[in-house]
């Protein structure tokens, strides 16, 4: 999600998008059935998909430091506002939506929890009503 709330104009742009491993370059695919909510001009959708693409495409470069991207992006749902939405907006949604997906990507696997019970006395379980 982008959204930046700084008096007027504001910008306003939410995407779902899937990363997924895939050969050299990047491959920008629609799913079959997107969710769209708040707006219902099919011209003004393909519009900022379009920024939603150029934004993925342009963080991608920015942030390869000279290695080739190989991943397949599938957009599955863009959100409007009916006045803060434009393509500017989700074009930034787009280049945010590869920042976080590089974070996950990179961040250290998370330690297992330990759960609660006689062999681990040092935690004790939620009391039962």
């Amino acid at each position: 999600m982008y959204a930046r709330q700084a008096g007027c104009p504001c910008d306003f742009a939410e995407v779902t998008v899937d990363f997924e491993p895939w050969e050299a370059g990047v491959v920008f695919e629609v799913a079959a059935d997107p969710a769209v909510d708040g707006d219902d001009d099919p011209n003004w959708q393909a519009e900022c998909r379009a920024a939603v693409e150029a934004g993925i495409r342009d963080e991608l470069a920015a942030s390869g430091a000279g290695l080739a991207p190989a991943a397949a992006v599938v957009l599955r749902r863009m959100r409007f506002h009916a006045v803060d939405s434009h393509p500017r907006a989700f074009r930034q949604a787009g280049r945010l939506a590869v920042r976080n997906a590089l974070a996950e990507a990179h961040r250290p696997p998370r330690a297992a929890q330990r759960r609660a019970g006689a062999d681990n006395p040092r935690i004790r379980p939620w009391p039962r009503s």
